[in-house]
């Protein structure tokens, strides 16, 4: 993706300990828990209910942390942007409460397991901070710094920060950290297997029998049964709660460079202005730090992803001059309509299959507030915040009527407009190298690439998912799906569910 820019990929999975993958199981499988998913939910699930003595089995499509949680900022903080304002007013204030507890508790787990385990990922204590520079978003600021610390965050309205551009005002929270994820979950990982559970990597689950036991299918042809499974595979791949209505995804860019360890800020900073910017800095080396800047989110498959990338550079090269871009990659969430994640039991009959997903860009405590959520779940134990992160809660107008009706007139815009024929097709002979697009060819329409030594690639241009037409990111080199965020390679790969069958290949 960066050649032309001399720009590296993801610096966690870059600088992650090396190792052969995992094998996919050699035969069918029965456990007592089936984890789908191998990011920061699905492996903090698979920890919690392996230390109470479960029989656990992780199945990952790729590696192990490779996806979302391999691409992420890696704050890890309860101050998440402005959600307690929001929460206070239309979850109530206890509702906020029950946020800032479940989120501080999965810091505090975090801390637990770097400590106990000794996984060495760069933790770092600092303040979280969400500021403005416009003078008339003060009042957001000082609303929020209010519902926080009334919701029991240690939260304080300032305006003055270590950041070297003035800001109008900011919410402050001590006591957050920021660390390595990719580090951390390997370590996790490795003790998880020590103490009996598996990891299996390169193993797509395709299919969900529910019953006693539930029954997975994977790509493999391998049937793994399970007393219980674990959803966890960022956007659900199994949708029997139509939870595809209630979550919207987002593409989000990151541009990372090296900076004096004496001029890069220490605490973590988000702003929603400029369609969005966030700022963290990591330990890097020889007096250095790498400052990680994040922004410019966009629906999937509907931006000129390259000219985004240009403009978040420059502006992280405007207010911290002396980077030295050296990595730059890209990351997708899932918001959920009403801002709170959907955590729990699948779907209103289910009873021994679960769901983590709609973290809205804060899925490192979001991740492991769900393994600790999911593993009292499913021993049985009653847990204070289960109601506000239930999937199964009834859709609220109030709430989430405004974002509801906005994602799902973005998806009708799509699933029906790109079934009316279009008025003009390039044919293949426009593309450049790099270039991709869907064109009508023998009446049909296909998504069509040409490759760097100019040789077309042809597959379906209909999603797998739902059926949606793609569209090509070249910055990134993948097709996109803009309903429910299914990528693709140039050949029809799955790069990121919730598809779980490639694009068919096309004959041109």
């Amino acid at each position: 993706m960066n050649a032309e820019q001399g720009l590296r990929e993801s610096y966690w999975i870059e600088t992650a300990p090396g190792g052969a993958p995992a094998p996919p199981p050699a035969g069918d499988l029965d456990v007592d828990v089936a984890v789908v998913g191998g990011g920061m939910a699905g492996l903090s699930a698979a920890w919690e209910l392996v230390r109470r003595g479960r029989e656990v089995a992780v199945l990952e499509a790729g590696r192990i942390a490779g996806g979302v949680t391999g691409h992420t900022t890696a704050k890890l903080t309860a101050l998440h942007t402005l959600v307690y304002d929001h929460l206070r007013r239309t979850r109530g204030r206890e509702g906020a409460r029950l946020y800032a507890r479940s989120q501080s508790a999965a810091i505090h787990r975090a801390a637990e397991i770097v400590t106990d385990l000794g996984i060495d990922c760069d933790w770092e204590e600092a303040a979280a901070c969400t500021y403005a520079q416009n003078e008339q978003d003060v009042e957001k600021m000082r609303a929020e710094a209010e519902a926080a610390r009334e919701a029991g965050l240690p939260a304080e309205f300032v305006t003055e920060t270590e950041l070297p551009y003035p800001v109008a005002g900011a919410v402050r929270v001590t006591g957050q950290a920021q660390f390595h994820p990719v580090k951390y979950l390997l370590g996790l990982a490795d003790e998880l297997c020590r103490r009996g559970g598996t990891v299996y990597e390169g193993t797509r689950v395709t299919g969900l029998t529910e019953g006693k036991p539930c029954v997975l299918s994977t790509d493999t042809g391998v049937k793994v049964r399970a007393r219980e499974v674990v959803v966890a595979t960022h956007y659900p791949v199994f949708d029997r709660a139509l939870l595809f209505t209630r979550l919207s995804p987002r593409r989000e860019l990151v541009v990372a460079g090296t900076l004096d360890a004496d001029r890069a800020p220490r605490d973590m900073y988000i702003t929603t202005e400029e369609n969005t910017r966030s700022v963290r800095s990591a330990p890097y080396a020889d007096g250095t730090r790498l400052l990680v800047v994040t922004g410019e989110h966009f629906a999937p498959g509907t931006a000129d992803v390259e000219e985004r990338f240009d403009r978040l550079a420059a502006w992280a090269d405007s207010r911290f001059p002396g980077l030295t871009l050296t990595h730059r990659w890209a990351t997708q969430d899932n918001d959920s309509t009403d801002s709170v994640p959907l955590v729990g039991h699948l779907h209103p009959g289910s009873r021994h299959t679960y769901v983590a997903t709609g973290f809205g860009g804060w899925g490192l405590s979001g991740g492991i507030m769900a393994g600790q959520l999911i593993g009292d779940l499913v021993e049985g134990r009653a847990v204070e915040w289960a109601g506000l992160y239930d999937p199964r809660r009834l859709v609220s107008v109030v709430r989430e009527g405004g974002s509801l009706l906005t994602h799902q007139a973005h998806v009708a815009k799509h699933f029906v407009g790109d079934r009316l024929p279009s008025v003009t097709s390039p044919s293949p002979e426009d593309l450049a190298p790099g270039d991709g697009a869907v064109l009508r060819v023998g009446g049909h329409r296909c998504a069509v690439h040409r490759d760097d030594s100019g040789q077309l690639h042809a597959v379906s241009a209909r999603c797998t998912h739902l059926g949606c037409l793609v569209a090509f990111n070249r910055a990134e080199q993948a097709w996109e799906c803009p309903c429910h965020g299914s990528r693709f390679a140039p050949d029809g790969r799955i790069l990121q569910g919730p598809a779980v069958r490639p694009l068919e290949k096309r004959d041109i």
